[in-house]
């Protein structure tokens, strides 16, 4: 029988949050024996740094571009002909996926034969003054009624008080840990396991909503960091130093000063999440072991985005800089049904396009002729002379701010498409992104380089950025592309 397949997909980690990297912090121990019993993708991102986009790359392993999201937009309907999950099923598997899908209809299940569903707070399904009873939280979301059935009570995701896009505040969880919704997508995911055909080969997604906002780790992950001597962010010669808006002090902040205590909780908190995190991995692995599925299975880690948490002043997602758009990727095959070499480093740009051609590799299910993305198997293999891309463009419309950035994982290139201001960092020697380089004569062949490859990637763009010889400045950017909206 073919290899199972487990992808597990969590929201919001950053890429260096990996005790296998050496960060000061955070210890990540199942998520590093992940590693060991396969390969690291050093340089991995997101080509558009927030959910429905990163997560449309994921599913369909087509480019922004080609699958139209290339910004945040809720309510566009998912309506594409070849899945992942949907080719995995064609191809004789049982596919489940259990937690966030961030798909519309919500309750749309992209290939998948189940889903068992917890997206976290989603704006449009909590406005009572305009919300259809068939997209509303209560009928849709699976770990709230799990949750008022196991607790008597009417709890929601509101009871502590925390947004969830709140990067800056923090409290510990108030209810048993095992009501966590992080606990609950590995129970749901442990009683697949049970509850699986056992004549196919089964294709989960463990997709967890944390360590997105809220904040709010059980209290023995967060007391493991709040007395630590946690880092300072890096801010940029570039990055602005002041905060006169006081726009640190609102909690749901994109930018600022941030109280130094408030601050410190919440980097607490969020490496707490993490933590916590990779412990329930840790007791998914046991279980699959238990089931007897361990050895007989392949399995891919991954985030759809980073989180700036202070970088630059920055906080959240969406911009172009590492703790944005960096992302942990690891591929793990602790039976060696590949066949392949484990503890291994790979430093080409890899992209979330590239899930879907390689999991279906793994499978040996033929890959749609509509994905962009690669199988990332031959890296893996070694082999020599693998065709592989140059660099990788992102982008994401994001206002006065939107951008689209160039990287081949030693640099990077961002262009904010409305200033036309441009940025370009060394990430070899200045990982931090600590010095643009754009003005520095000395790295002028590189800008041209780069701009170069931008103008010919936007050539005959809807936006009008680029007219084949030049960036365009102040063309009206848009999150979604005509070809999904019609």
């Amino acid at each position: 029988m073919k290899p199972n397949v487990l992808l597990i997909m969590v929201d919001q980690m950053r890429g260096d949050c990996l005790s296998l990297l050496d960060h000061p912090i955070v210890d990540t121990p199942n998520i590093d024996q992940l590693a060991r019993n396969g390969a690291f993708f050093k340089n991995a991102y997101s080509a558009a740094p927030s959910c429905v986009a990163a997560r449309a790359a994921a599913l369909t392993g087509m480019s922004q571009t080609a699958n139209g999201r290339v910004g945040y937009m809720d309510k566009v309907p998912w309506k594409y002909e070849h899945t992942l999950p949907g080719e995995f099923a064609k191809a004789g598997y049982h596919t489940q996926c259990v937690g966030k899908m961030h798909v519309y209809p919500t309750r749309n299940l992209c290939g998948f034969h189940n889903v068992v569903l917890h997206d976290g707070y989603m704006h449009y399904s909590r406005y009572k003054h305009n919300t259809k009873t068939t997209e509303s939280f209560d009928y849709l979301d699976d770990y709230l009624n799990w949750l008022r059935e196991k607790t008597g009570s009417k709890n929601d995701m509101i009871d502590l008080g925390l947004d969830c896009n709140a990067s800056t505040v923090t409290r510990p969880w108030h209810l048993a840990e095992e009501l966590h919704p992080t606990n609950w997508v590995t129970t749901q995911s442990i009683d697949f396991l049970r509850r699986r055909d056992p004549s196919k080969p089964f294709f989960l997604k463990m997709s967890y909503v944390r360590p997105h906002p809220p904040f709010d780790p059980p209290q023995a992950f967060y007391d493991m960091y709040i007395n630590e001597d946690l880092p300072k962010p890096p801010v940029g010669d570039w990055a602005e130093k002041e905060d006169p808006d006081r726009s640190g002090l609102n909690p749901v902040t994109s930018k600022g000063i941030v109280p130094e205590k408030r601050f410190k909780r919440a980097q607490a908190a969020y490496y707490a999440l993490i933590t916590h995190i990779d412990h329930q991995i840790g007791r998914f692995l046991n279980a699959m072991q238990e089931y007897g599925v361990y050895n007989d299975t392949v399995i891919l880690f991954v985030s759809d985005h980073g989180e700036l948490l202070g970088d630059h002043n920055l906080y959240r997602k969406t911009l172009p800089y590492e703790g944005s758009t960096k992302i942990p990727f690891i591929i793990a095959d602790p039976g060696n049904n590949l066949n392949l070499k484990k503890n291994m480093t790979i430093n080409e740009v890899i992209e979330l396009r590239d899930i879907m051609p390689t999991l279906l590799d793994v499978a040996n299910v033929e890959i749609p002729d509509s994905v962009d993305g690669k199988s990332l198997l031959q890296l893996w293999a070694g082999e020599e002379d693998v065709e592989w891309r140059d660099f990788l463009h992102g982008e994401h419309m994001f206002g006065e701010h939107s951008f689209h950035y160039i990287t081949d994982g030693k640099d990077k290139y961002i262009w904010y498409s409305q200033s036309g201001e441009e940025q370009l960092f060394d990430l070899e020697r200045d990982p931090q992104e600590m010095f643009n380089l754009a003005g520095n004569d000395k790295y002028a062949d590189k800008l041209l380089v780069r701009r170069e490859q931008l103008i010919k990637e936007l050539e005959g763009r809807e936006e009008g950025y680029s007219d084949g010889l030049n960036l365009i400045v102040g063309q009206k950017p848009k999150a979604c592309l005509q070809h999904i909206l019609d």
